[in-house]
Formats: C-alpha cells, structure tokens, sequence
C-alpha cells in the first residue's frame, strides 16, 4: 500500500472516530451558539497560526452565515514566509508570549450574548490559554477544540498551569494523535501527513450546520453567504448584499462605547 493510502486510509479512521464520539459535544457547543446568536451575539473564532484556517473555514466561506467572527491576528497567522520577513520564528514567539492575548481582547467590547471558540491542536500555549482565559473573565463561554490527546499529554506552558481543555466550557477533539501527524516513513525521523485541517474542517462543518438548524428551529432564518461565482445571477447578487449589510450590523455593539473596553 502507497502512502497516498495509507494517509487517506489512516484519516478516515479518524475521521469516523470524530462521529462516533463527537456528536454530542457538537450538540452541545450548537445549542449555546444557536442560543447566543438569536440574542443578538457574536460567536468569535480564535486561533493562532494553522489553526487560524479554521477560523476562516467558517467565515467569510460560501454557505457560512451572520453570528461568527473570526478574530484572525495577522502577526500570529503565518501564511507563507518560513525565513525573513512574516518568517515563522516571530509568530512561534508570539504564541509562547503572556500578555499578547489580552492587548488583542482589549481591542474589542464584547457583549452579554457573546461566546468565544479557541481553536488549537496541542491546547498548551500561553496565547491560546490566555485568550480562553480572557474571555472567559469578560463572561463569554468558550468552546475548544483541540487534540484531547495531544493537550493532556503535554506539560502546560501557562503560568497558571492550565491548558485549554481546562479552561474550556465545551471540548471538541479533532482526534489527531499527538503532534497532528499520521504517517510514518522509513528512513524519516519524524511524522508527516498531518491531519488537524480536514478533521478541524469537518468540526468547524458539523458544528455549523447543527447551529443553522438550531437557529431555524427558533424561527431565526440564518443570513448566508451565497456563492459568488453564479456569475449573472440576480438572486445571489441580492442575497450577497443582504449578508454583507446584516453582518455589518451585527457587529454594531462591538464598537459602541469608548476604548474598545468590555462592557
């Protein structure tokens, strides 16, 4: 059997894994999001380098709709660079860096029916640690997810000796082993073949259409984004121009009052 399968094939597992086990905690993480945005919230979406894919999978994506937030901060959100300039050695820093993650909180004035979702595979750094900290103190559930596996076995790197899953009020586990990857090679020191992106995906999918049919079950019709490649399309154009003027005012309450401090 090629790599190729084997990747694919070791995946799936857990991937079959994820709906034997996770369905409930998506239930639950849908219900208090469903609940939340009906009110008027935001749900906002944390998380630093790789993990801030998951953020973007759930919006601004084709089908995604008003109520999240990606809170993605470019410093740690490395997209190309490994050397130099936007190199990876500056956001890594970052993430080990206490304090960083209140300065980003306090650029924000988050509101009574607002929840937070943290995403991180090992669950261990000081920024992400601190962010579900943060938001936590400001009143905000926080829903994680996170490698249960990867995060309990690692020392924590937080001051307070927490991790995510401790700090969390909702644990979602995307399953991967312990350092994401899947795969073994002959001959190489290390695994390849990591698997956080398409088992995060899947999370991220799961738990947004279980929010949109909760929503819909409370008489609130979701806001969606269509897709914009119907070129020519009358309808989509229309409801495109919909979802940009709801989503802008749902972002009202995060910039009423002064300094960008909480409520």
């Amino acid at each position: 059997m090629g790599s190729a399968q084997a990747y694919y094939d070791k995946t799936i597992a857990l991937l079959e894994r994820l709906r034997d086990t996770q369905i409930p905690g998506i239930e639950q993480a849908a219900e208090l999001c469903a609940e939340r945005i009906a009110q008027g919230g935001l749900v906002f979406l944390f998380g630093a380098g790789h993990s801030r894919m998951m953020c973007e999978e759930m919006t601004p994506r084709q089908g995604c709709f008003v109520g999240f937030v990606a809170l993605v901060e470019h410093a740690v959100s490395n997209h190309a660079s490994i050397v130099g300039t936007n190199g990876l050695r500056g956001p890594l820093f970052l993430e080990k860096y206490e304090g960083y993650a209140e300065e980003i909180l306090k650029g924000f004035r988050f509101g009574p029916h607002d929840a937070f979702i943290v995403i991180s595979t090992s669950g261990i750094r000081p920024l992400i640690v601190e962010m579900a900290l943060g938001a936590r103190r400001r009143g905000l559930p926080v829903i994680g997810i996170v490698s249960r596996e990867h995060c309990e076995r690692s020392p924590a790197t937080h001051s307070s000796g927490k991790k995510l899953v401790d700090v969390a009020d909702v644990v979602l586990d995307n399953q991967c082993p312990p350092g994401d990857c899947v795969l073994e090679l002959e001959g190489m020191e290390w695994r390849t073949g990591p698997a956080s992106t398409v088992t995060g995906g899947m999370l991220i999918n799961m738990l947004r259409v279980e929010v949109a049919e909760r929503l819909l079950a409370r008489g609130v019709r979701p806001e969606v984004l269509p897709s914009h490649q119907f070129v020519g399309n009358a309808s989509a154009e229309e409801q495109l121009d919909r979802f940009y003027e709801a989503y802008r005012k749902s972002l009202a309450h995060m910039y009423a009052g002064k300094g960008g401090e909480h409520a």
